[in-house]
């Protein structure tokens, strides 16, 4: 099992890398990574409408090509969107030339879906020395300060409810995922999370 909390000495490792929002508010910064796709996506726009929370969707840009409604259903909720390359490409497995043209194309994408942005995820959190200095030039590369870990089958909801909870302080910036391995943790989990903050009086802000 991974780390819920992101080490400390990451943010030190790779300074230029966003990892979490230095604020002194009471603000959390949720993210869905692998989206759009039916049903499950809607799910969270749902979840977040219920508390009034904006967030932030790292999008593959073939699921944009198969099902631009919802990632059009994104925009219109005043959500932002990010750049997750076209093919969920492991930078760590994938010539840079190769990888930065995937990030090229579902930039393109997103452009003719009627967005751009300049936010930048790397799947798996994986890329290359090359990778990572060449996007620099031209991205916000967002890495997170929570990972909830949604995606693991073998970890039960409850354990990645509380151990998410305590992982989270002001600023952070969590990943949740809107894919089928995570659906199951993550419709047990985010409506719980979402209530518990909200709760507390924190808002979620889209970054």
């Amino acid at each position: 099992m991974l780390p819920f909390k992101t080490p400390f000495i990451a943010p030190y490792v790779y300074p230029g890398l966003l990892w979490k929002v230095k604020t002194v508010e009471k603000v959390l910064y949720l993210t869905f990574d692998d989206g759009p796709i039916p049903e499950l996506t809607e799910w969270v726009l749902s979840q977040l409408e219920q508390h009034q929370a904006k967030a932030t969707f790292f999008c593959v840009g073939e699921n944009i090509i198969k099902h631009p409604q919802i990632y059009r259903s994104i925009l219109s909720a005043g959500h932002s969107v990010g750049n997750h390359t076209q093919h969920h490409l492991n930078g760590k497995k994938t010539e840079a030339t190769q990888y930065l043209s995937d990030v090229e194309d579902c930039d393109q994408v997103m452009t003719n879906a009627g967005s751009t942005t300049s936010l930048f995820r790397p799947p798996y959190g994986r890329l290359t020395n090359v990778q990572r200095k060449t996007l620099l030039q031209q991205k916000t590369i967002v890495m997170w300060d929570v990972l909830t870990q949604d995606y693991d089958q073998s970890i039960n909801p409850e354990l990645i409810l509380k151990k998410s909870i305590a992982a989270t302080s002001k600023g952070s910036i969590i990943v949740f995922h809107d894919n089928l391995k995570a659906e199951h943790n993550l419709k047990a989990v985010l409506p719980q999370y979402l209530q518990h903050f909200s709760s507390l009086g924190y808002r979620f802000d889209a970054l």
